[in-house]
């Protein structure tokens, strides 16, 4: 991974060091659960787990010779102990040690992306609360709609973001398991009852039935479970941009005293940050393919899915960690411009209230189909006003589109003055925006 993309809790998961880390924790609580069964010396187990230690350099001297990395590490925890060493491993095969390593390295860092998940919402909905009832233009295919809130906009991000905690929640069931089953899983070697304890010692449940490894529909799970995170993430780092783009300039991310945009033109201000997101969002999505291609093995077992996860395991991890955080730190500090966005909101000469318009004269009596053209009509010819470049208002500053309608004979057989008027009332359509924010924030 990256250096710059490594937060030090994150990437310290899966280092070298931390991987046979974790298996000599599992090889630890194998060798307690041996002695629980009386299989095995007390006082054996007792000077493993006390004595048994490792080092990187060695195993790595040894693999070169053996080329297999399960057993260099076995040899070199070996030479750590005495006669007792011969339990170390005893009636195990490599998966049994390497998957339920994984599934602790696998637990821990879905403990911190969930930390990081709540957190990002947290901000969310502080930012969500501040600016329940600003203002802005709601926009669909790139155009103007109806009004909205900003508010609205960050509750929707939060009650994704709650999907995805509870996905997350889930999968860590799903994924901390692991196995002390043997060769080819049968347990021939060692009882069922070894496994239980050992799993009870880590805090992971057992693989009801394994073969040899534990099953890669589980990594899948993790892996498809970030990939959501990460498109999510995305889709708030992409409004984020379409917001600061200088047409728009709706919310900029926060822009530092000595910050620097382009080496050629001084005044550029960009979202750069937003832009690294969507980047690494399309890095997270694409482990999801081997993650799911790994489920297919050769009978018991085969061994590639192990370089793929090699890869994709720790780099997912840490490029999730760190793009929660960039974005919890764009929400967090997110510069909001809601004069810009009454601005644009009155862009289009009050067209936002059309629908308004439209539902009120069924209530009157008029046909769907006819209340359909006359809004539409008027509509038009306010269009074709903002493309010749005309003002949006008069000169009592009253939008266009209010005053073609109050000139619209047919509209005013049906509609008053003062109900024409009302439809262009702002509250109208956050009238329910508190009850929209006590069901997303509860």
């Amino acid at each position: 991974m990256v250096e710059r993309y490594s937060r030090p809790e994150m990437a310290s998961k899966w280092t070298q060091h931390a991987r046979y880390a974790a298996w000599l924790e599992v090889e630890k609580a194998a060798v307690k659960a041996w002695a629980r069964l009386g299989k095995i010396p007390q006082e054996d187990a007792d000077k493993i787990v006390k004595n048994a230690s490792f080092s990187v350099e060695r195993i790595e001297e040894i693999e070169a010779v053996t080329k297999h990395d399960l057993i260099a590490f076995n040899t070199s925890v070996s030479e750590s102990l005495g006669e007792e060493s011969r339990w170390f491993h005893y009636g195990m095969t490599s998966s049994d040690a390497v998957d339920t390593g994984v599934a602790l390295q696998m637990r821990d860092s879905l403990n911190i992306i969930i930390a990081d998940v709540k957190t990002l919402m947290e901000s969310i909905k502080k930012r969500a609360l501040e600016h329940k009832m600003t203002l802005m233009v709601g926009r669909s295919h790139g155009i103007h709609g109806e009004p909205i809130t900003f508010g609205l906009t960050l509750a929707v991000w939060y009650d994704e973001m709650a999907r995805h905690l509870l996905n997350l929640e889930q999968t860590m069931d799903v994924i901390a398991v692991g196995q002390i089953s043997g060769a080819m899983g049968n347990f021939a070697h060692a009882p069922l009852e070894l496994e239980e304890y050992a799993m009870q010692e880590l805090g992971l449940k057992a693989e009801p039935c394994s073969n040899q490894v534990v099953h890669r529909d589980r990594y899948a799970r993790l892996a498809t479970a970030l990939a959501l995170v990460a498109s999510s993430i995305e889709k708030f780092a992409v409004q984020v941009r379409h917001l600061q783009r200088t047409e728009v300039y709706e919310a900029e991310e926060f822009f530092a005293k000595g910050q620097k945009g382009s080496s050629a033109m001084p005044h550029k201000r960009n979202p750069i940050l937003t832009e690294n997101i969507t980047g690494l969002a399309r890095i997270i999505r694409a482990y999801a393919n081997p993650a799911m291609e790994n489920v297919a093995l050769w009978h018991e077992r085969d061994i590639s899915h192990s370089s793929t996860e090699r890869f994709w395991l720790p780099d997912a991890f840490i490029t999730m960690d760190f793009m929660l955080h960039r974005m919890n730190n764009v929400i967090a500090n997110l510069t909001i411009f809601p004069e810009n966005m009454m601005k644009n909101l009155n862009l289009t000469g009050g067209l936002v209230f059309s629908q308004r318009v439209l539902l009120e004269l069924p209530l009157q009596g008029v046909s769907r189909e006819d209340a359909y053209r006359i809004v539409q009509r008027n509509a038009m010819k306010v269009w074709e006003e903002i493309q010749s470049g005309r003002s949006t208002t008069n000169e009592k500053g009253e939008s266009l589109y209010l005053n073609h309608l109050l000139a619209d004979e047919e509209l005013r057989n049906s509609l008053s003055e003062e109900q024409i008027r009302e439809c262009f009332n702002y509250d109208y359509y956050t009238k329910n925006v508190d009850n929209i924010f006590k069901r997303v924030f509860k």
